[in-house]
This record gives C-alpha cells, structure tokens and sequence, in this order.
C-alpha cells in the first residue's frame, strides 16, 4: 500500500484557506473540494465517521458527549475507541496487507485502539487535586522517547485560556519523530489551533491573521517532511467555523417549565440528570434532550419549538433523516439556528453556579464550555489571580483555578449545525481528483482509501 497521510486542521474551510500562503499554494496544485456538514458537525462525530464511512447511526457517536441511560451521567470527552462500533479504515487495510501500519496522532477515541503507534492529550490526575500534563502512546515507550526529545505534551496549551499554537506545534514534532522511528503506512495527524481562535473571535481573517499564520507553518512543516519521503498528504477538516452571537441557555427553558432537578451541595447547585424529568445535553449548535419521563414528551416538544434560537427539533422520524436514530441520541434532537449555540448552564443565579462551572474542566461540565477558552475580563486582577494560584500548584498546595467567566456572550465562533454556505463548510485537499465538488461526509473514508491503494 501507498504511504498515506491524513492533517487534519480543523476549523479549516475555504474562506480561510484565501489568508493560508502555503496551504492555498499546495491546494492550487491539487484538487479542492468541500464536505456538506453532518449532524452533528462536531469533532468525535466526524472523525468517527471520516474513519468508519459509516454515520453516527451506525458508528454511535452522537457527539462529543451524550447520556448514559444505564448510570445516569452524562459523559463529555471519553477516550475508549470501543464507543466507536464499526470497524475502522485500518482495519481493512490490514486484512489486504499485513504488512500495513498505523498512527494515530491525537485524533480522538485514541486509547485501547487497535492501532500500532497513537498519542493521546492524558493527563495525571493527583489525590492532592492537582492535574499534571502528560500524554498516552502505543506503544506506553513512545511517550518517554517523546517527553525526552520535547518535553511533557502542552496541556494547558491544548485547551483553555492559554491555549496557543504550541500544543499543534508539539503534536506536529511528536508526529515527525514518530514517523522517523517508525515509518507507519497510514497517520491521522489532528492539529487543533484554529479551532480555538474561531470560537474566541469568529470569522475575521484580519483579526486572527497571527493564528492563520501560525497554522499554516506547522502544516508546512508537516508537508515538506512528508513531501522528501514522496507522500502528498491529505489536508481536510470537520466543520467550518461560523460567526454566533446568541447563546441560547436551553437547561434554563426546561428547569423553568419544572423538567430539571438539581441537588444542592454546600450551597450550589447541580444538575440531578437521573431524576429530571427532561434536560439537554448541549454541544455546540446541537443540543440532545433527553425525556426520563415519557409522559413529558409532548411537553417539551412543545415548548423547545418556541425557544428563539432553536432552528430544527428532531423527533424519531427527524433523528432517522439525518442519520441520527440510535441509542444514545436524546429523545429530541435540537439544532441552532445560524446566529446561536447551546451552553449547559441550568442555574438560575450564578451564585449558586457549581465550583466547576468556574474552572476547565470538560468531564464533569453536563456540556460542551468553550466559554473555558477566556479567563474573566470583567475581574482586573484575573491574571495575578491566577498566578497567586499557579504559585501554590507549584509548592504542592491544594488550588482552584476559578479563573473562567460565566458570560457565554463571549463567544464568537460556532459549528454544528447544517451551514448553508460552502466558503464555510470542511474541506479536503488531495493529488487525487474527487468525483464531485462536494461531497458527503461518509465519502472522506473513499478519498482515504484510494490514495492508500492507487
């Protein structure tokens, strides 16, 4: 099989790509085509499907989160590649030559996959409460060679409010390291950059130049070290990013109408999912509602169709037009309208907000907070805060790093929803041409394997 490999840079689409020197070089030289959006246009969803040519129907990755109905909790960010049920593009591959490798670099449900070199974001979490940057390889001896030649993986540059360029730098280093050791047949390569300054700032090429430039250096070094071994890489995305303004705080309709129950803990609140009546589970422009008491159903239909912002709700037969219908997905499935997104808040008095709710973390928030990605400009002393809080980490004292805004105003960028505009849907870019100039998202597992075996 042909060496093959797959960068993603994710965000991309080809309005930006017109402020990306050497991106827009290298697509002029190959053939260019949009991907129409999937529901949902999220990072788990796509990936799974671009690797499975399957949707999220029959892969069942809903998003990047869902319920589950059998413990009652909700769960944002798992890593087993077990959720993911169908077979893989590598699996394949393997069964026409069994010589053939892969790696997989920080594309996600990375852990326990049947892949023979992968990197995965995994940090240690300490009984003290504190969080220490690491990684997860295979082999387990990848990540000490990596560590070694750069130091431990850029967590805090990964995501958050000092999420920068270093992380997809870091990923792009390991990934050259890792191909120089190892020489895999086939790598998935994930650099996630633009998606944290189109959803700080939106769609402003000016405003963001710095960024774009930034991006579009690693993806040359990338290329050229790719290029010298005589592959062409496959550039593509998962969404395009577009510009919001209206956030829309759907937990909060429901817990008004009396669906939502909350436990209150030492003052605050938290969301009680298991003994709601119904709640959402919000991700990006797509929000599952999950109805725990059948006889609510009509109700909240009813009243989800009324909240301004909300464009689409899928029922059963809505959930099996898009591709949707399986187990995890909600009951309903909602999808924003061009201007708005969903956040998670259920609180009615940020006083009361949980202490999580003020800090980055993504496993226990019952949603999707790219409100994470700001340290709180109304507070004129934050930063200082949050160096008094870094001191005490770094002398082995417990901290919270409550550093985060409840403002969901905020954000300015969004993905989900099934964007009308092709300047701002994915892209791929490949040597070889494309049936069409727009194709499906299950159509990107084709591009894959016929550059692997043409």
């Amino acid at each position: 099989m042909r060496k093959t490999v797959v960068l993603d840079v994710v965000g991309l689409s080809s309005s930006l790509l017109e402020h990306m020197p050497f991106l827009k070089a290298y697509a002029e030289q190959r053939h260019v085509a949009t991907v129409a959006p999937m529901l949902p246009a999220v990072t788990t969803s796509v990936q799974s499907t671009y690797l499975t040519g399957k949707w999220p129907s029959e892969h069942g990755i809903v998003g990047n989160g869902w319920y589950d109905r059998t413990d009652c909790e909700i769960k944002f960010w798992k890593q087993s590649n077990r959720l993911v049920e169908a077979s893989k593009i590598w699996d394949k591959a393997r069964r026409l030559d069994p010589s053939f490798t892969v790696a997989q670099m920080c594309w996600w449900y990375n852990m326990y996959a049947n892949v023979d070199y992968s990197l995965t974001p995994r940090p240690n979490y300490l009984s003290d409460g504190r969080k220490i940057p690491d990684c997860y390889t295979t082999p387990d001896t990848l990540r000490d060679y990596l560590t070694q030649e750069l130091g431990p993986f850029p967590l805090f540059n990964y995501w958050g409010p000092t999420a920068n360029i270093r992380s997809s730098q870091w990923i792009a280093d390991a990934t050259i390291l890792t191909d120089k050791r190892y020489d895999p047949t086939l790598t998935f390569i994930y650099l996630p950059h633009l998606d944290y300054c189109l959803q700080k700032f939106g769609q402003d090429p000016a405003g963001i130049a710095k960024e774009l430039q930034e991006i579009d250096g690693v993806c040359r070094q990338l290329i050229t070290h790719y290029q010298q071994k005589g592959c062409d890489p496959i550039v593509l995305s998962e969404y395009g990013i577009t510009n919001v303004s209206h956030p829309v705080h759907i937990n909060r309709v429901l817990r008004e109408a009396g669906l939502i129950a909350v436990r209150v803990e030492r003052g605050l609140e938290l969301l009680d999912a298991g003994a709601s009546k119904a709640f959402a589970v919000s991700d990006h422009q797509i929000a599952h509602i999950y109805v725990n008491d059948p006889s609510c159903y009509k109700q909240v239909r009813d009243l989800v169709q009324k909240v301004p912002g909300v464009e689409l709700v899928l029922d059963r037969e809505g959930k099996r037009q898009h591709h949707l219908h399986h187990e995890r997905s909600g009951d309903l499935v909602l999808v924003a309208d061009a201007n708005s997104w969903f956040t998670y808040y259920y609180w009615l008095d940020d006083n009361k907000a949980p202490d999580f709710a003020r800090i980055v973390d993504i496993h226990r928030k019952p949603g999707y907070d790219p409100v994470e990605m700001f340290m709180n400009p109304a507070d004129p002393l934050i930063k200082l805060k949050a160096a008094a809080k870094l001191l005490k980490k770094k002398l082995g004292f417990r901290y919270l790093m409550n550093v985060i805004p409840l403002d969901a105003t905020l954000i300015k960028g969004s993905h989900g929803r099934l964007e009308e505009n092709p300047a701002n849907h994915a892209v791929v870019i490949s040597k070889q041409p494309f049936r069409q100039n727009q194709l499906q998202a299950i159509d990107v597992y084709e591009v894959i394997w016929n550059q692997l075996v043409n």
